[in-house]
This record gives structure tokens, sequence and C-alpha cells, in this order.
């Protein structure tokens, strides 16, 4: 651990997306290694939501060479199709009715996830995962995903022998300890109606960005002095109308589009929310220590504990999001035919891109194409390298356990 206190890494949820993470991952363990000496970025805790926790339980396992296992998973990425990801055909168009409508077969969702499963199972090394937490090479591991049954947020969490779990969350978080594996990146990537909910002991759980897609709060409550969260979305401020709509006689209503921007509100909106709160308690510890002095920090701790509460600390955070819209880029590799999956996916794909503005949102939920990847990774790698000269004192404690 370093000496200012543990660090954490939060990969949030998207979909197809999540090759952004991969390329912001190349650069922390490629190009910064080197740039640092060769010394490694200190990482003790890592969190993921949905395609977040997929990434995260795949670096999580390869902690004792994260470099070799980063440069992997984007080979892994690049190299992916359509059809070892999600099985569209004749028989999951004939079962939309009854997705849609629902009973008979409570499982099931549009698409076959069988080879998402079983790439998910064979990919990620998840005996290496549990021995890097049992031996100490991470503090813990952190899963979010959605209990269908009460709407709850569970975290799936494995610490090191000597970590406690994270405590106080309000009463619509559930905190389990488990040994992470499939089942539990898998429920938390489950996007609801799209992919079937994914069984984890006797309860259904669905996708973790419905309520937490960026999982800061594990974060903060397992100790993390510094947060590095990696968004999926671009940042948007004011109220400027996007250049596709001006000018336009009304805006878009077709059924994907809205049904894209309906999951964008889910499970991409989150990121400036949390950290405008954090960057809050920040600076009311820091006003508040020059209007009461250096004491103020303790004497509220103090109050704090005596009500069963945690202490206040400062957390740093940096935010690492898409400089383009990966939405419009998703439109631009259908439009453009560079989408490589079968004719039954293609046509869906072109379903899917509303064609009324320039965005495809839907589609970039569902683009596992290694074309559209390693476009993702190569802008998640150059907005990463354009945050070096923040990445550099972010990590600049070498020292280590």
């Amino acid at each position: 651990m370093s000496e200012v206190g543990p660090v954490a890494l939060v990969l949030s949820g998207g979909g197809a997306r999540g090759a952004y993470e991969v390329g912001v991952l190349s650069y922390l363990y490629g190009e910064f290694v080197r740039q640092r000496g060769g010394v490694v970025p200190p990482v003790d805790i890592v969190c993921g939501t949905s395609v977040g926790a997929i990434n995260a339980c795949y670096l999580a396992a390869h902690m004792a060479d994260p470099v070799s296992g980063v440069k992997r998973l984007a080979d892994l990425w690049t190299a992916m199709q359509f059809e070892q990801v999600l099985r569209f055909n004749v028989r999951q168009a004939m079962r939309l009715p009854q997705v849609l409508r629902g009973g008979g077969d409570h499982d099931a969702g549009i698409f076959d996830v069988q080879p998402m499963v079983d790439l998910v199972t064979r990919e990620v090394s998840w005996k290496m995962l549990g021995r890097a937490v049992r031996r100490g090479l991470l503090r813990a591991v952190s899963v979010s995903a959605t209990e269908i049954a009460t709407g709850r947020t569970t975290l799936f969490v494995d610490t090191a022998p000597d970590v406690p779990l994270p405590e106080l969350f309000n009463p619509r978080v559930v905190v389990r300890r488990e040994i992470v594996g499939p089942q539990h990146a898998l429920a938390s990537a489950a996007i609801p109606l799209i992919f079937p909910p994914v069984r984890v002991g006797s309860q259904l759980y669905c996708d973790g960005g419905l309520r937490q897609n960026t999982p800061i709060a594990p974060a903060v409550r397992m100790g993390a002095r510094k947060i590095l969260i990696v968004g999926l979305s671009k940042e948007v401020r004011g109220l400027a109308v996007p250049e596709a709509l001006a000018g336009g006689p009304k805006p878009p209503t077709g059924a994907t589009f809205l049904l894209g921007k309906v999951l964008n509100a889910f499970l991409l909106d989150h990121v400036q929310a949390d950290v405008d709160l954090l960057q809050r308690i920040n600076q009311l510890l820091a006003d508040g220590s020059t209007v009461y002095g250096p004491e103020f920090i303790e004497r509220m701790s103090q109050r704090a504990l005596d009500r069963g509460g945690q202490p206040y600390r400062t957390i740093e955070s940096l935010v690492i999001r898409p400089s383009q819209d990966i939405g419009r880029l998703a439109g631009q590799h259908v439009r453009r035919g560079r989408f490589s999956g079968s004719l039954v996916a293609r046509a869906l794909m072109t379903m899917l891109d509303s064609g009324l503005t320039d965005e495809s949102d839907l589609a970039s939920y569902l683009l596992f194409d290694g074309a559209f990847a390693r476009k993702l990774i190569d802008l998640g790698r150059a907005d990463a390298e354009a945050m070096r000269d923040k990445l550099l004192p972010f990590f600049a404690d070498p020292a280590r356990r």
C-alpha cells in the first residue's frame, strides 16, 4: 500500500463501450509504466459495475503481472466477433413477443448470452483472482449488481484476510462477502431486457449500473484515499443543443433513439454527480480547516465516530472519460459497413441505429466487434495519455507494501 493510503480503480458500465476502459488500462500498464521507469501504478482496490466488472475482474486476476495481463485483455477485445459474445437468430427473433410481455421463461432476454458466459468463464482466470486477493496483491475486489426482487444494490466483495467488509451503506445497499466468480461479473453486466438476468444463489440479479454505475461508494468505504475513475460517456456541460438537432423540425422520438437515451441515463450519467459530491466534501473539509483550524477534521471525525459513522478524510479523485461521443462513433461504424457480424446481426445493428441523428447510442452497447473495439481502445489510450501530467502526481508515491 502507498504511504498516502489505498488507491482504488473504479470501472463503470456500458456494454461494448467497455473497450474504452481497456484503452485506458493499456496506457496505464503500457507506456505510462515505461514513462515511470518500469514502476507499475499502485492499485489496491478494484471496483467494477456491468462491463466494468468484467474488465475489473480480468485485471484483478493479473495483478501479479498487470502489464502482460492488460495486453492480453486488449487482444481479446480486438479479436472479438459479435457471435462470440451474443447470439441472435431466428429463434431469438421468434421469442421477442414472449420477452416483451413476460411469462414463460423468466430468464429470457432478447439475446442468447451463452457465448458471453463461455467467454467470461474461460478467459478470466478466476483462481488467479482469488489468489491475488488471498496473497494481498489487492486489498479488495468489488462487483455491483442489482437484486431484481427488491431493487437493492448488492455488492459482492472479496477482501484480503485482514481487510474488513465495507460498512455504513444506506438500507438500499447489501454487502455480501463472496469469492468473486463468473456468475457475479455476468450478473453485474446483465442489462435488463437486452440480456437475461443471472441467478446467484437463490436470487436473480441484473445490471449493477441501474443504481450504482460508478461504484465509488465501495471504494470510499474500504478506505481509499485516491480514486481513479474511468467513465464511458463524454462529459457534457451546459444546455447546448446537439448539432444534429439544431434547426430541425422536432426532436427525434423513435423507439431505438429513446431507448438508447434511457440506457445512457441509467448506465452512463452518474460519473460527474459522484465526483462532484466527493469534491464538495473535500472543499467543505478544506474550508472548515481554514476557518476553525487544523483540528476541524479531527473533531468532525470524532463526532461521526460517536454516532457510529466513519471518520472524515480528504479523498483525491481523477476521472478519465471519452473525448469523443461513443454513440456517434458507433453510428459511423454501422453506417459505413464496418461491422463484421453475421447477416442477421448486421440487420439488427442497422435496426438499432435510429438514423435520426449522428448518434447510435443503443447500438453502441451491443457493438461487440473487434474493429469497433480497436477504435475505442485507441481513443481510451489517447485520452489517458492526454492526462499524463495529472496521472504522474496522482501515482507519485511509488512506495508499496
